[in-house]
């Protein structure tokens, strides 16, 4: 089982972690989000997290898991705004905005996986990759494999969101992705049925989620399904797939497995944890992975 950390963001550095909550830097402004896995003492007072954080995060409810809530932001501090990461020969530019879910637009750690989609698209013996992005919510993945020379369909079930990963790729200097705004299950065996093939498939799914018709998405119920339909779209001999969770209680063993039962082709799969180490040297755990390439 892998480890991987944080590559080299500029944009981005982790403050402070601790007392289920993190201390993030995003560009120019520091964020104050709920955390639930950062259960151990904050490094730095209470005091220093009130003057650092331009904009703080608070829940409606008192549940760790609850993620609705509000902004309290300080004077200067915007409601959007952009940052940037170095990827080859290419600089990703993603536009960053406060939600009612606490998110902002990017999930950092990610950038681990698409360091390896720039890294491995180019190796494949297929010019042009068919690249399918599944829950791909602001586009982090489907840039980095247009950056990579691929096709890309990016898949996602709220509309706002497709938009925003679009204004991602124009801002990024990049063009021609393919969006689509369906349910993934749906849309999976719809390419199933239509005997269409990937070359590489990303799949980032929630805990719960629901599709644009309503179509209601529970990991442990729907994920076998999918994986199932991905299994009949992706290219048995030259493939990139990625699998990403964030269901705390998961297992990265359980990626594992899965990958290994409904992809029996699969050869040097990876598994494990990404994290984001703040600077007292505490590592946090953002979710775990899965991910295997038909090149060594």
């Amino acid at each position: 089982m892998e480890i991987y950390g944080l590559p080299p963001f500029p944009d981005y550095e982790l403050l402070d972690s601790g007392d289920f909550k993190k201390l993030e830097r995003f560009g120019l402004h520091l964020l104050s989000r709920p955390e639930p896995q950062a259960i151990w003492p904050c490094s730095l007072s209470e005091s220093e997290w009130e003057k650092l954080a331009q904009a703080t995060f608070t829940r409606k409810s008192d549940k760790q898991q609850a993620e609705d809530g509000a902004w309290k932001l300080k004077p200067q501090m915007p409601e959007q705004w952009f940052m940037s990461y170095p990827l080859g020969q290419h600089t990703l530019r993603f536009r960053l905005g406060l939600t009612s879910f606490k998110h902002v637009g990017i999930f950092p750690e990610q950038a681990e996986n698409w360091n390896y989609l720039y890294e491995k698209l180019p190796q494949l013996k297929v010019p042009n990759p068919s690249v399918l992005n599944l829950f791909a919510y602001t586009g982090g993945a489907s840039l980095a494999a247009k950056a990579a020379g691929a096709d890309v369909v990016h898949v996602d079930s709220v509309k706002p969101v497709v938009s925003w990963a679009r204004q991602n790729m124009e801002a990024s200097k990049l063009e021609n992705i393919r969006w689509t705004v369906e349910d993934a299950l749906k849309f999976a065996r719809k390419e199933a049925k239509r005997e269409k093939i990937y070359q590489c498939i990303v799949l980032d799914p929630p805990a719960y989620g629901r599709g644009p018709d309503g179509e209601k998405w529970l990991l442990e119920q729907h994920l076998p399904q999918l994986l199932e339909a991905c299994a009949q779209i992706l290219d048995p001999k030259n493939h990139v797939f990625i699998l990403n969770l964030y269901s705390m209680g998961f297992s990265a063993l359980i990626a594992q497995n899965l990958c290994r039962h409904y992809f029996p082709f699969a050869q040097n799969i990876e598994f494990g944890e990404l994290c984001v180490t703040d600077q007292a040297g505490r590592n946090l755990p953002l979710g775990i992975f899965s991910r295997f390439c038909s090149t060594p």
